[in-house]
């Protein structure tokens, strides 16, 4: 075979490079596995190098990787590369990496140091073998990033035909135009000479009809309200476009008596979120190609604009889209009166702690929902962010806007939600407040009606606030009474505790009882304080070393006492230390002195220190993490894999456990990528003889997903929930331990 015939098969499918994407993580994770690779290289399908290690081109590789495009290895041969002696003392590699199809999306080179002469060279299998999760995922990034590029060099070339629709629609005016699904519809009537035109997605709520000249919008509805469900029907059963341009005797489009061109609107290739449908009347012009594809390409930038402007979860807009169509609606009525809403879950925190996450997910729905059904004509919502959302209320003055508020609130308590066979109560702080004047009204307004939102939280919760200039209390209590103030006085005062939860082998092997210790703060009401909160105030006001001071003197005075029991069960207790406190010198001296004046048993104590704050400050995070080894403790990273930035770290820390990120395991179930990863990370700690721990296994699939991995433990939800410290400790019989 001539050199370059792969080359060319790989021309026929595409020559485009790769994207932007960086493959650092990638090339760090070969490297933590092939420790003697002397080079790295990561090719995309053209043979151009995406990827160097310290970024040196190696003339053997290069020299390798073309030899293996000139060769014909297909796919399904035994070998997909291969491996050949370069001198005497190095050995090079070359893997191919595929899709599904058989083409070729790129390699990876490795230059190996082997004592070739002694025959001490590796064989290809075994590198391939002790590389496969590494592969996998390069393999699937690789992919991902070719599909998105198909997507946009399709956008791209139908992009003139695109411009061209949307430039022949009339100006629709400023509050028509701001809505672009519904610009998109009047569009498609116009410029395609239709008399109807609608846009359904029942998911989200969304019904748009749009009418031609000679067309009253009183008909255009009769038609859409006889056809919308078996045209839905349709779609859904059979996930393409529609074209008929003879009007139906018979079936479920008869009583339509139109011309009907009809697109199904979808989420990746599989989802059908609704439909866009055209009609023309039987005298009309038949819908010909060049329509059909016009409007199949706005189908998919309906999709588009449902996927960036509209929340996944509860479908209602996301904040920027909101605030684009507000102000559209401003513009439109510059002297008119509108109001902004304000929501906020009550408690949700405390839900998500002693129900699970998944359970404050479905509340979050359910809200969502609420807020929906409440909505009057041309008045806009928003998920803006987490449990937070906002309503603008146009043409409204502060009473009707308090009013709307009042009828969410009490609408909210009406939900019958249940979860672990017990009715969860739900409720939300509103707050109400009037869209003013000046440059930038709306996000003045939805910082006033937040004002009013903290107010209704800190006067008792489910209950509605109103922003008036003139009352000066909300504005006093919101700037005075601050989370940080809450924070100082907690520690003055002793109002922390210290929760544990058990952290379990997953195959079954004989340990001890381990547990990870979780400090809770309740404020002066004796309400619980989020953590994400309270240690958030604590980093930004540098408290987080005292308050770590303080959950060290705890955990020491409680281990001690039961000391003798504890550590005849095996028992082990993970202390996390805060990145503050691993850049505090003092801090480190006060902790290695009360480790050693405590005399407590290290297998008795062990550390976290997450990967943020290990890789921020690693000069010290490395002494302290030696000094804990030296006396005797375990030390794990924790969050490991949110970012993948302290692999080329991890060979200098001297940790003994993996605390595997909670954004890794919670999709491992349904996300073949995140599998991957797993594989990968549970490879690394293998080959460096480190443990791993899962966090957040919420449910059985997750944990025997993580199991098969090869995980060795897992925490979470489904496997225990945080108790008391004093509970799990106090009874040294106890089941819990």
């Amino acid at each position: 075979m001539k050199p370059g015939a792969l080359r060319a098969e790989v021309l026929e499918v595409d020559p485009a490079p790769v994207g932007a994407t960086s493959f650092d993580p990638y090339g760090q994770i070969v490297k933590m596995l092939m420790p003697r690779a002397q080079s790295i290289a990561i090719y995309d399908r053209m043979g151009l190098p995406v990827w160097l290690n310290d970024g040196q081109d190696s003339p053997e590789l290069h020299r390798l990787l073309q030899y293996a495009l000139a060769e014909d290895l297909k796919p399904g041969d035994p070998q997909d590369g291969f491996a050949e002696a370069v001198d005497r003392d190095h050995c090079g590699y070359v893997f191919l990496l595929r899709d599904g199809s058989g083409h070729l999306l790129g390699a990876l080179a490795l230059l190996l140091r082997e004592a070739v002469r002694n025959g001490g060279a590796r064989p290809f299998d075994l590198v391939q073998s002790l590389l496969r999760p590494a592969l996998e995922c390069l393999r699937r990034e690789l992919a991902a990033q070719y599909s998105i590029g198909d997507l946009q060099r399709s956008l791209s070339l139908r992009d003139r035909d695109l411009e061209l629709l949307l430039g022949a629609a009339p100006d629709a005016g400023a509050a028509e135009s701001a809505d672009d699904l519904a610009q998109l519809v009047q569009g498609c009537v116009e410029h395609l000479g239709c008399a109807v035109g609608a846009l359904l997605i029942p998911d989200k709520g969304i019904a748009i009809c749009r009418t031609g000249a000679h067309t009253p919008p009183r008909d255009g509805a009769s038609l859409l309200t006889r056809v919308h469900r078996p045209l839905l029907a349709w779609t859904q059963l059979q996930r393409q476009t529609l074209v008929a341009n003879r009007p139906a005797d018979a079936g479920p489009l008869a009583s339509a008596a139109h011309r009907v061109l009809s697109c199904p609107v979808m989420h990746g290739a599989q989802r059908v979120l609704g439909v866009l449908a055209l009609f023309k009347t039987p005298d009309a012009p038949e819908f010909d190609l060049r329509q059909v594809s016009i409007v199949e390409l706005l189908a998919r930038r309906v999709a588009y604009i449902l996927l960036n402007a509209y929340d996944p979860a509860t479908g209602l807009l996301t904040r920027p889209a909101f605030e684009k169509r507000a102000q559209a609606l401003l513009e439109q009525s510059p002297n008119g009166s509108h109001c902004v809403v304000y929501a906020d879950v009550d408690r949700l925190h405390v839900l998500n702690e002693n129900l699970g996450m998944h359970v404050g997910d479905e509340i979050i729905v359910r809200v969502g929902e609420a807020i929906r059904r409440g909505l009057a004509p041309r008045m806009l919502a928003a998920r803006i962010s987490g449990d937070r959302f906002a309503v603008f209320a146009t043409d409204a003055g502060m009473d009707a806007a308090q009013t709307l508020a009042e009828t969410l609130r009490e609408g909210l308590i009406r939900l019958d939600h249940i979860a672990g066979g017990r009715r969860v109560e739900v409720s939300a702080s509103f707050g109400v407040a009037r869209v003013g004047d000046g440059k930038r009204p709306l996000a003045h307004a939805l910082a006033a009606a937040e004002v009013a939102c903290k107010a209704a939280k800190d006067r008792g919760r489910d209950r509605v606030e109103t922003y008036e200039d003139a009352d000066q209390s909300i504005v006093r209590r919101y700037t005075d009474v601050t989370l940080v103030g809450t924070l100082r006085r907690a520690l003055d005062e002793g109002r922390f505790r210290l929760d544990a939860q058990v952290i379990v082998p997953l195959n079954g092997a004989a340990t001890g009882p381990r547990h990870e210790l979780l400090l809770r703060m309740t404020d002066e009401s004796g309400q619980s304080v989020a953590p994400e909160r309270f240690l958030s105030a604590a980093e930004r006001y540098q408290l987080a070393p005292a308050i770590d001071r303080w959950v060290l003197g705890r955990v020491l005075a409680e281990l001690e006492a039961q000391a003798p029991a504890l550590t005849a069960k095996r028992a082990s207790f993970a202390v996390n230390l805060s990145g503050q406190s691993v850049g505090d010198a003092d801090f480190c001296a006060f902790l290695e002195g009360a480790l050693r004046e405590s005399r407590l048993p290290p297998s008795l104590l062990s550390f976290e220190l997450t990967e943020t704050a290990a890789v921020a400050n690693i000069v010290r995070a490395e002494a302290l993490m030696r000094r804990l080894r030296d006396l005797g403790f375990e030390v794990a990273l924790d969050d490991f894999g949110r970012g993948l930035s302290s692999l080329s770290y991890l060979k200098t820390l001297p940790v003994t456990c993996l605390k595997i990120d909670g954004s890794l395991v919670r999709d491992v179930v349904d996300d073949e990528r995140s599998q991957a990863m797993l594989s990968a990370i549970v490879r690394l700690a293998d080959a460096m003889r480190l443990s791993t721990v899962a966090e957040c296994v919420e449910s059985e699939a997750i944990r025997g997903i993580t199991r098969s991995l090869g995980v060795g433990f897992g925490q979470g939800f489904s496997i225990g929930r945080p108790v008391p410290l004093e509970q799990v400790i106090g009874d040294p019989a106890s089941a819990t331990i």
